[in-house]
């Protein structure tokens, strides 16, 4: 009976040390010059004395924590609905990635938008100490020790939500007893499967909801006020037009070899996830077809171009309905990217192979709407099926749009068991 709690407390002192070792490693990073962490660093300074400063007394607050965009994007249609049924409440909302701050730190769904503070019990204590939130929220997933412990203690009730579970996570094995016990600290957790959930039973956690994903109700909200790009339409005219959204110089390969050795005609764009001048370039110079920049198009000559790279950032969502195909990249690396944005559109969706731990990319496969490819020569056959087979091509277009229709909701079931 005394070896639990001895674990305990030394699996406690092994995460403070990595802790510390993380803050060590961010803090050598920005000395070689790595601006992510120099942001990571500097948007961290004074963290406390900022937050004290913003807040005004006597305010009933929300906390909202998302990692980053990819968990931000995926949280805001509840931070909207919530600021709507309960107008007064003010929205903390923190990020601990860059990516997710510096891209959204002047949202304004938010009423104040922070760092994250590094997770030591000390900083969760000030922090929860200064916030005072009614509750708190986490989207997807971080686990930090620290908040959530302390939050729990201070009787805070807090939700995790849109979270997908995998039987490989730690919290499942045999050693991760310490880890099971952060998921205890949740008032209750909204799953977006069922497998998730007999997971979560499995290991003794009952106040659970099979809610969905709220990023359906995301991209169908994107999709519904998605802005007119009068320069595109003109480039696409009544070609048939391939989308590539946030693409790597993997899945940019294969695009390219496309594009130089296919005779049917068809007009691509593509959104490299990278957009510095010297990747884009690379892209260009690959290429044997009449290419334009997004920014030079307005000085192009009509639609004579057949490729255009978008040299910006915040248009793929609403590029996405010129298109009759869409390619999402990333499924040659880590993973791969939204591919619901394109879906919502009515557009068939092709990926790399590394796409398994991503729901919606398995289902939307499972449902016909979306094709997995291995190698440049399974993208050659799938495309030129696709731009042949018009009939083919329309049967996936509406797969994929009763796909995201038929998972919209998750917003208003989370809300609904957090506000009774």
């Amino acid at each position: 009976m005394l070896f639990l709690p001895k674990f305990v407390i030394r699996m406690t002192h092994l995460y403070n040390l990595f802790i510390y070792i993380y803050y060590l490693l961010i803090r050598t990073s920005a000395l070689l010059v790595n601006n992510k962490a120099k942001l990571w660093l500097k948007g961290r300074e004074n963290i406390f004395d900022r937050i004290a400063a913003s807040l005004q007394p006597s305010e009933k607050r929300i906390w909202i924590h998302a990692s980053s965009l990819g968990e931000f994007e995926q949280g805001r249609p509840v931070i909207e609905k919530l600021k709507a049924l309960r107008p007064d409440y003010k929205i903390v909302l923190t990020f601990f990635s860059p990516s997710g701050y510096e891209i959204r730190k002047d949202y304004k769904g938010a009423d104040y938008i922070f760092y994250l503070p590094l997770d030591t019990r000390r900083n969760a204590q000030k922090f929860i100490d200064l916030v005072k939130p009614e509750m708190g929220v986490f989207v997807k997933y971080e686990f930090w020790y620290h908040f959530l412990t302390v939050t729990k203690q201070k009787n805070i009730p807090l939700y995790l939500i849109s979270a997908n579970f995998r039987k490989e996570q730690t919290f499942f094995r045999w050693y991760g007893g310490w880890f099971r016990k952060l998921l205890f600290n949740f008032e209750h957790i909204f799953v977006q499967n069922e497998r998730s959930l007999n997971l979560l039973k499995e290991i003794g956690i009952n106040s659970i909801t099979i809610a969905g994903d709220t990023r359906f109700d995301r991209v169908f909200s994107i999709a519904s006020a998605a802005k007119e790009l009068p320069l595109v339409q003109e480039f696409v005219g009544d070609s048939f037009c391939l989308i590539a959204g946030s693409t790597w110089v993997p899945d940019e390969t294969l695009l390219i070899k496309y594009l130089n050795e296919t005779t049917h005609s068809i007009k691509m764009i593509i959104a490299p996830h990278e957009i510095e001048e010297s990747a884009i370039q690379n892209i260009i110079q690959g290429i044997n077809k009449k290419t334009v920049k997004y920014s030079q198009l307005k000085e192009f000559p009509g639609n004579s171009a057949e490729v255009l790279i978008i040299d910006n950032i915040g248009m793929l969502s609403s590029l996405y309905r010129y298109g009759k195909l869409a390619y999402i990249g990333g499924g040659f690396g880590k993973g791969i990217h939204n591919i619901l944005e394109a879906a919502t559109y009515g557009l068939p969706v092709i990926f790399g192979p590394n796409y398994g731990k991503f729901q919606e990319a398995v289902n939307l496969y499972q449902a016909g709407g979306a094709f997995p490819i291995k190698d440049y020569q399974e993208f050659k056959i799938l495309l030129d099926e696709l731009i042949i087979d018009k009939d083919k091509n329309q049967t996936c277009s509406q797969i994929s749009r009763q796909f995201v229709n038929d998972n919209l909701g998750a917003t208003d079931i989370i809300l609904q068991r957090m506000l009774r």
